[in-house]
Parts: C-alpha cells; sequence; structure tokens
C-alpha cells in the first residue's frame, strides 16, 4: 500500500525528542504565566519562547553547526535558560560553566568542549578574565547590557544579538540522541569530566521528575540550587517548565530571604541540603512566615537524623519532606523516596524512580538478591551518552551493560536503596570494612554537632584510622571525648573514630557537596607533618 512521501525534516518534526519543543508546548498552552521570577523580573511562557527562538536563529547566523558548543558563565538568571532552549532548538550543546570549579578548570572545561561562543554574564567580569586563552572561541556576548571586555571577540550584548535573530520557530533535524547539554563533573582526583546528555535522555529524566514529584500546571518551585548544576536543570527546572510551572529563582542561600519568598510566591517544592535545613531551623524569623504552601520539601546529599527530620516536619507542616538521589551521568533524579517512606525508611535513598531500573552488582559483573551488598548499576534511557573526548572512562562506567555509580548498597524487598558509601570511601581498617556514612550519621545524632564527616587517614596498625570532621552548633564547646562516647555507645568498637578534628565549616563544592578529598588530603598532610 503505496502513501504519500513526507520528508525527512517534516517526519522528524512531527515525532521527535527535542527539549526545546518543551518550551513551544508550555507557552501555547500558559503563554501569560511567569515561567522565571528573579527579583522583580518576570519572564513569561511568551518571552522565553520568543527569545530562544530567535536566538537559536541568531546562534545559526553565526556560523554554529549542528553539535557545536555555546557555553555560559552565569549565575541563575533567566538568560541562561534562554540560552539553554534557544541550543536545544538549534541542534546547538549548551555547556553551563561550572561556578564551583577554580578559573583555569573552567578554561579547561570550555577548551576541552571547544566552545566556539562564550554567554557571560556581566556580574562575573573578573572571572571571565581570569579564564585561560580559549583557541576555539570565535564569538562573546555579554549580559544583561554590559559590553564587558573589550576585544575582537567581544560581539555585544546578548539582546542585540538576539535582536537579529528571526521570529519563527525553528525547524531543524534532532535525533532522539543528539546531545543537547554538557555539565562537568566537580573533579576531585583528576581534571573534570565533561557529560554528554541527549535531547532523550533530559525529556524522560523530566518527566519522570514532574512525576515523583507531582508537578503540574501552577505549581511555583523555588530555584535556589545552581543552574550549572544537574539537580537544579534537570531535576528541577526543565521539569517544571514540562508542565507549566515557575521558577523563582535565587542567587545565593539565606534562610530569611527563602523565607520571605516561600511565604510571597506562594511556593510548593524545592530542594534544599541538609546544611540548608540546619540554617532555616535557626533562623527565628522564618518560622514567623506562613509556609503552609510547601507540598514537597526534598533533600539530597545525606539522610539527615530523626530528631532534624521531626523539626523540619514542623517548619513545613503540609509537606512530605524525602531525600532524592542521582548523578549526573545517569539524568537525575534516581531514587526518591516516597512519602510512605519518609519516616520508617528515612536513611534510605528510597525505590527507583520510574523508567530506571536499579540493581546491586558485584566486582565479577554479577547480579546481587536483595540483602547483599554491592555497587549501585543502573539502566534506563537516562544515561549519558558518554563522557566527551573520554572513550576509556565511558567504556568503564557502562561495562557489563550497566551503568556504573560507584555508590556501595543494599536493595530490600520493597526495591528501596539503603546506601552504604561511595566505594573510594568506604574505610578498611584492622581487617574491617566501615562505611564513612554510618559514622558521619552517628555523629549527626548528637546534639551539638551540626555537620560531621568521616574520612579514613593513613594509619601504621590500622591501615587506615576512622577519622571524624565535625561542624559543631553556634556557640557549643568543643568537647572531643563526648563525642567518642557517644559513638562507642551506638557503634562497633572498629567503627568508632580514632579521632575527631573540628573545623568552623566544612569545605565543600558549589552545589553543596562535601569535599572528603580536601580534609582527607589536609590531615594526612598534618599528620605527616608531626610524624616528621
Amino acid at each position: 500500500m503505496s502513501t504519500p512521501s513526507v520528508s525527512a525534516l517534516d517526519q522528524n518534526m512531527i515525532q521527535r525528542v527535542c527539549v526545546g519543543d518543551i518550551v513551544t508546548r508550555s507557552a501555547d498552552l500558559f503563554p501569560d504565566r511567569a515561567a522565571f521570577i528573579l527579583d522583580d523580573r518576570r519572564l513569561t511562557y511568551r518571552d522565553l519562547q520568543d527569545q530562544s527562538n530567535r536566538l537559536g536563529h541568531a546562534l545559526l547566523g553565526l556560523g554554529l553547526r549542528q553539535g557545536d558548543v555555546v557555553g555560559v558563565l552565569a549565575r541563575n538568571i533567566p538568560e541562561l535558560m534562554v540560552v539553554y532552549f534557544a541550543c536545544a532548538k538549534a541542534g546547538l550543546v549548551c555547556a553551563p560553566g561550572n561556578l564551583a570549579l577554580r578559573a583555569e578548570e573552567i578554561g579547561y572545561c570550555f577548551k576541552d568542549s571547544r566552545a566556539r561562543v562564550l554567554i557571560v554574564e556581566d556580574a562575573l567580569t573578573e572571572l571571565y578574565r581570569a579564564l585561560p586563552e580559549l583557541p576555539d572561541l570565535e564569538h562573546v556576548f555579554w549580559t544583561p547590557d554590559a559590553r564587558g571586555e573589550p576585544s575582537e571577540k567581544s560581539k555585544g550584548t546578548l539582546g542585540e544579538l538576539i535582536a537579529t535573530g528571526e521570529e519563527r520557530e525553528l525547524e531543524v533535524m534532532i535525533e532522539d540522541r543528539d546531545p543537547v547539554q554538557l555539565l562537568y563533573t566537580s573533579g576531585t582526583t583528576a581534571l573534570p569530566k565533561g557529560v554528554v546528555t541527549s535531547h532523550l535522555a533530559v525529556t524522560l529524566a523530566a518527566l519522570t521528575n514532574a512525576l515523583a514529584n507531582e508537578f503540574k500546571a501552577g505549581t511555583t518551585v523555588l530555584g535556589n540550587l545552581p543552574l550549572f548544576h544537574t539537580t537544579a536543570i534537570n531535576c528541577i527546572t526543565v521539569s517544571a517548565l514540562t508542565v507549566g510551572g515557575t521558577i523563582v529563582l535565587i542567587n545565593g542561600f539565606e534562610p530569611k530571604l527563602v523565607g520571605r519568598l516561600i511565604e510571597e510566591h506562594r511556593i510548593n517544592m524545592f530542594v534544599l541540603l541538609p546544611i540548608m535545613y540546619s540554617q532555616m531551623l535557626a533562623e527565628p524569623e522564618v518560622r514567623q512566615r506562613d509556609l503552609s504552601s510547601v507540598k514537597r520539601a526534598l533533600y539530597a546529599m545525606a539522610p539527615m537524623p530523626h530528631d532534624r527530620l521531626k523539626d523540619i516536619h514542623a517548619l513545613f507542616p503540609n509537606a512530605d519532606v524525602v531525600l532524592g538521589s542521582g548523578q549526573t551521568e545517569f539524568t537525575p533524579a534516581t531514587c526518591i523516596q516516597r512519602p510512605e517512606h519518609q519516616w520508617d525508611k528515612a536513611a534510605s535513598w528510597g525505590p527507583a524512580t520510574a523508567l530506571t531500573r536499579i540493581a546491586i552488582m558485584d566486582d565479577q559483573g554479577y547480579l546481587l538478591p536483595h540483602g547483599e551488598e554491592g555497587e549501585i548499576v543502573y539502566r534506563g534511557p537516562q544515561v549519558m551518552n558518554g563522557y566527551l573526548n573520554q572513550p576509556e572512562k565511558t567504556q568503564e562506567s557502562l561495562r557489563h551493560g550497566w551503568f556504573h555509580s560507584g555508590d556501595v548498597a543494599w536493595m530490600d524487598e520493597e526495591g528501596v536503596v539503603w546506601f552504604t558509601d561511595r566505594k573510594k570511601d568506604v574505610i578498611k581498617t584492622g581487617g574491617e570494612n566501615v562505611a564513612s556514612i554510618e559514622v558521619e550519621r552517628c555523629l549527626m545524632e548528637h546534639p551539638d554537632v551540626l555537620e560531621a564527616a568521616v574520612v579514613g587517614l593513613p594509619h601504621d596498625r590500622w591501615g587506615e584510622a576512622v577519622t571524624g570532621i565535625v561542624a559543631l552548633k553556634p556557640g557549643v564547646q568543643q568537647d572531643e571525648q563526648a563525642l567518642l562516647d557517644h559513638c562507642r555507645e551506638h557503634l562497633a568498637g572498629f567503627k568508632v573514630p580514632k579521632a575527631v578534628h573540628f573545623q568552623a565549616e566544612l569545605p565543600r563544592t558549589g552545589t553543596g557537596k562535601i569535599q572528603k578529598h580536601v580534609m582527607r588530603d589536609e590531615l594526612a598532610a598534618f599528620y605527616a607533618g608531626r610524624r616528621d
């Protein structure tokens, strides 16, 4: 049976999976609804659609070809997402600079990706000046209105570039697995790795997160985590925009501001790190606000003590307080606690999200039954295309037909994941393995402790010595013996720290992840110096 021929482009436009089409669909339905709010600025879906279309045309007009990289050096501003969706519509790849990295590392990322265009927020002019030479960079545009550094590459403002673009919708061939974003991991012992992620992965992750967090048209979320990080851009922002939600952006976490914005904008959902929740609980002004609009208070990085969860529930009386987990390479979230697990399984990561399959694997590549400990491995369409320019690292991560997370855990009969530790953070002491997270949780349960980290330090007798690093609550006096006694009461003897060190605050990445390698290196050098 013959059918009329359809051009390849027409066929692609009808059936494709394209992240840029998310904005188009939401603008069709909610043109005058705010997509982004930042201070007194309001960017509607109509604005986002118009500006991203025009910018997509303008970028192609500069001579960029499909798959070329556009770098962005910006904080949480709407312009970053205009660039993101313009790239998605034009078949280009958006690479937001990880502001948690040093200037030379950011420069390495833009050089590694061969970025041809760079959009720079004028507030980050000094950071831009500190970047090393980028040989592939041809054009620099500034936002919102400054022209920045005079140079042959500086081409004016982003607004001026947008104004040169056509208004009509872009019609570009985009395949499901074409790359749309390039996010660089923060890197601990090596250079950052560029994670190449496809239109299909981002789109399905957005739908998965919308389902898990019960997003709907009119949902308002707080955009407090940095947009250069996968949690902010994939779990929250793109997901909320898919269903017509509104994102209230802020730059920098401040408890009083967050409390005010929740009350003012009737915010329904946010993601805070454990230390942020502690700061919210410690601020009296926050308790005076009407926080009843919050339906989902998500947290990340690590479980929290039972008493702290009780206090958070009291602060947000209508919210489910649940933990979500994931990583850049497997567009998160991969696990989210169900509401029914927020008390009896609060120390878990929860079960797999929709479209994600989770298993536990041993070092030989065999899947393990429930209850046995091994590495978490994933399957699902949200997986990365690979690491940019690192085929060996990609192959290592995708061996045995699964994506390897580097996390150690076990699963119970409900499929709930119980995280044990990062493989590299398991402490081997006296012939026994100690999960650093178990000792951290014990330290966190002491009423004087604000946050804690546990590392293994070289030791002549034990191989590695379990060592605690603690930040205390304001006004509390240091008492190492009290913390050690607390651990002896609740942990097996070989898990009790050999020492506890106190710091005013623990070093973190720009996304709030505690940098254990920094503390491990500093303390190892300290003890080595004492031996010398």
